[in-house]
């Protein structure tokens, strides 16, 4: 039986294997011959960083909404947690960027669930602390978790160096977004 020429020839030694394509290579592509000024470089990040950054929001909501939490009790959790489960409800409207009244129908939700205490403030007996639950923190904690073994999967494809030097690059950008670059 004679040998059949393989269909595509082997590849040289000095050549790589083609990378894999993803959604935005085709997007890119698309797009370079209507916008002729286009660098692809900068579509492909920032097409790539809004898609991923939407995807982890829809993981969080999930996540969210599967631990019987809205949106909003969860980002008042977790700016609680980062203030090591206890802060005055000023803190909490500076972190999460609302108006008073907003932080107060907040917190009267959480502590009616059982996820937040009010308690005097050991500073000044007029003003309140607030205290996260054990109830509270496992809720958010649950959450979290989630969300967490999401961005494990996604950035463990990469090696610790590698996900080192994405940070010091996002980092870059977004120091020039903040007007600091």
């Amino acid at each position: 039986m004679a040998e059949h020429p393989p269909e595509h020839p082997p590849e040289s030694p000095t050549e790589k294997p083609a990378a894999p394509r993803d959604w935005t290579d085709g997007h890119v592509d698309r797009w370079q011959p209507v916008l002729p000024g286009l660098d692809p470089d900068i579509e492909a990040s920032v097409t790539r960083m809004s898609r991923l950054t939407r995807h982890l929001g829809r993981v969080r909501e999930q996540s969210v909404a599967d631990y019987g939490l809205h949106k909003h009790e969860f980002d008042t959790l977790h700016v609680l947690a980062g203030r090591g489960g206890h802060a005055a409800p000023s803190d909490l409207r500076a972190d999460l960027n609302l108006a008073p009244a907003s932080v107060t129908g907040r917190l009267e939700t959480l502590e009616r669930r059982g996820f937040v205490l009010r308690t005097p403030s050991t500073e000044d007996r007029r003003k309140v602390d607030i205290v996260l639950t054990e109830a509270g923190r496992a809720a958010w904690q649950e959450a979290l978790d989630v969300v967490g073994r999401e961005e494990r999967r996604l950035l463990g494809v990469l090696s610790e160096e590698e996900r080192r030097t994405l940070a010091d690059l996002l980092r870059k950008v977004m120091l020039a977004q903040e007007g600091k670059g």
